[in-house]
C-alpha cells in the first residue's frame, strides 16, 4: 500500500512536470499581435488593480502571458481544476478554488477580499462547465463589489486544434500567429440593482464575444 502511494505521487509529479514543460514550450513559440494592450499598463501605472476575464476554451496562452504578476486566479474544484491549479501555482498565481456549483459563494467572497486589498483577479467567466461563451456573474460581481474595473480579453490563433470538450478547448499550433485584443476598462457602479447588474453581465458578454471575434480575424 505504501509503495502504491509513493508510485501514484511520483506519477502525479511527473505528469505535472510534463504539463508545465509542454505549456512553456508551446506558449513561448507563439508569435503575438496585441491590440489595446496599453490598457493594462495604464491601469498598473495608476496602481489600479483589475479583473481580467477571458473564455475558458482559449485560456492557456493568456494564463501564460500574465504569469508572475502577483495575480489571483479563481479555479474550479474539479479534477481538471487540479491540473490547472498546479500549473498556475508554478506560474506565480495565487489560486482560490471554487466555482458556481461547488464552493462558489465562499470562493467569490475570498476573491473580492483579494481585489479590495489591491490584487488583480483573473476569471474564466464561462467556466468550469459552460455553457460556452456565456458569462456567469462572478467576474462582474467581483468588479462591482470591489470597485475595480473589468477588462475583457479576446484571443485568436491562426493555427489551432479544438478538443472535443464543452469549451472546444483550443490548442495552438507550434509557432502559430496569435492576436490578443483587450477591451477598455468597464467600471461597474456598486449601487446597481439586480436588473441593472444583469444588464451589465449581458453587455460584458457581448463585448467579450465581439473582441474574441475580432481576435480570430486574420
Amino acid at each position: 500500500m505504501k509503495f502504491r502511494k509513493i508510485k501514484q505521487s511520483s506519477l502525479r509529479y511527473l505528469g505535472n512536470y510534463l504539463l508545465v514543460l509542454f505549456a512553456n514550450v508551446l506558449c513561448k513559440s507563439i508569435r503575438i499581435n496585441y491590440i489595446n494592450r496599453t490598457i493594462i499598463s495604464e491601469l498598473e501605472e495608476k496602481k489600479t488593480n483589475y479583473v481580467l476575464a477571458f473564455w475558458h476554451g482559449s485560456m492557456l496562452l493568456l494564463w501564460y502571458l500574465h504569469r508572475n504578476q502577483d495575480l489571483v486566479a479563481l479555479i474550479s474544484k474539479s479534477k481538471d481544476g487540479d491540473l490547472l491549479s498546479n500549473l498556475l501555482k508554478h506560474w506565480g498565481y495565487t489560486v482560490v478554488r471554487g466555482s458556481s456549483t461547488e464552493g462558489g459563494n465562499v470562493a467569490l467572497g475570498i476573491i473580492v477580499d483579494y481585489a479590495r486589498n489591491k490584487n488583480s483577479i483573473v476569471i474564466t467567466p464561462d467556466g468550469p462547465r459552460g455553457p460556452r461563451h456565456k458569462i456567469k456573474a462572478g467576474a462582474v460581481i467581483t468588479a462591482k463589489k470591489s470597485g475595480i474595473p473589468l477588462v475583457m480579453v479576446g484571443l485568436g490563433f491562426k493555427k489551432k486544434k479544438h478538443l472535443k470538450s464543452w469549451d472546444r478547448f483550443e490548442i495552438p499550433g507550434l509557432f502559430s500567429d496569435a492576436k490578443i485584443v483587450y477591451s477598455d476598462p468597464i467600471y461597474i457602479d456598486k449601487n446597481l440593482n439586480y436588473e441593472q447588474t444583469s444588464e451589465v453581465i449581458k453587455r460584458s458578454e457581448e463585448i467579450l464575444n465581439h473582441i474574441n471575434d475580432e481576435a480570430n480575424r486574420f
